[in-house]
């Protein structure tokens, strides 16, 4: 299928969230580029595109999730789009894998999501378009522009929408690196946030977790950017329930539900865990909701095409122009 050239803009798809990004070009209104993969019997593999993109403006969009293909499959695709001239290369990656990796926390470790910046500036990459970065410094590791979205503009809709009143619900961080965000949506309800203090005996195993905040005769809803294993987010809600609260949900932007992460969240105290679709579902489950990103991305490649400021991508411009339909229906 040929992409319909809108000024010359063109869409393309990853394999790892090809779906998604069918779903973007929709909602920005054009038909999503033509590109194939060739794949040698050995794993390695080879993307091409299979129409001219010379002078174009070009999006591709994929999630660096794991395998590491997807994320050598995005650099590849970048320096093929500078190689056949494609006159601005943009990478929309809706979530940003190794972002964990943000810092030295002990010697002889990689600053890995710094170096995955240094690899898509050197493949040819001239913009970023993310997604609800583990950390919030990771922008500053590029040398080019980065939009960054938030998971709030699809979240705080759907919690008004579940029309609890205000002075009953609250806010939880399920460990200490989050209370920021937990804090954000508590100032935006006018209301309060707990934490969850968690000790880790190494990575995706929990030593010890306390509870700090009074969350009796409330409904708790766990905000977090992850969900790996499921463990931290389970252990909490079972923690929030067991001190009062009335009702626990979880609301994450990145699903990526390692294992047997979706067992775990049908066995838990959660009354539904609500998500994005910037990683694929792996399987569908009763308490798992997922809210479409097409039309955010959609939206902030239309204000880059169109030289707009997307500063403003938040709850007041999706009531405005009704994006909210969009999620609910």
């Amino acid at each position: 299928m040929s992409a319909v050239k809108t000024d010359k803009v063109f869409i393309f798809a990853g394999r790892a969230t090809k779906d998604l990004a069918y779903e973007v070009a929709k909602n920005y209104g054009i038909e999503p580029g033509n590109s194939t993969v060739f794949q040698y019997a050995d794993g390695e593999f080879q993307p091409s595109f299979e129409e001219s993109i010379r002078g174009g403006i070009v999006f591709l969009i994929q999630s660096t999730t794991p395998p590491t293909d997807n994320l050598f499959e995005l650099l590849m695709m970048i320096d093929a789009a500078k190689r056949a001239s494609a006159e601005k290369i943009v990478a929309v990656i809706p979530y940003y894998g190794f972002a964990r990796q943000d810092r030295k926390d002990k010697p002889h470790v990689p600053i890995a999501s710094k170096l995955i910046a240094t690899m898509l500036q050197a493949a040819g990459a001239d913009r970023i378009i993310t997604m609800d970065l583990h950390a919030d410094q990771i922008q500053g590791f590029f040398d080019i522009p980065v939009d960054h979205l938030f998971g709030s503009s699809l979240f705080m809709p759907y919690i008004r929408d579940l029309k609890i009143p205000v002075e009953d619900l609250l806010f939880a961080s399920p460990d200490m690196g989050g209370s920021k965000r937990a804090g954000v949506y508590a100032k935006t309800m006018n209301n309060s946030f707990v934490v969850c203090y968690k000790h880790r005996n190494k990575p995706n195993e929990i030593g010890e977790m306390r509870l700090i905040g009074d969350v009796k005769g409330k409904h708790v809803i766990i905000l977090d950017d992850i969900i790996d294993t499921g463990t931290t987010i389970c252990k909490a809600a079972g923690i929030i329930k067991e001190a009062g609260a009335l009702s626990v949900r979880a609301m994450i932007t990145h699903p990526v539900l390692s294992g047997n992460a979706i067992d775990k969240i049908e066995a838990s105290e959660l009354e539904e865990l609500v998500v994005t679709d910037t990683i694929p579902l792996k399987r569908p489950s009763d308490k798992i909701r997922v809210l479409p990103t097409a039309w955010l991305l959609a939206e902030a490649i239309r204000r880059i095409v169109s030289h707009e400021s997307i500063d403003n991508l938040y709850e007041i411009t999706i009531r405005q122009k009704g994006f909210a339909n969009k999620l609910f229906n």
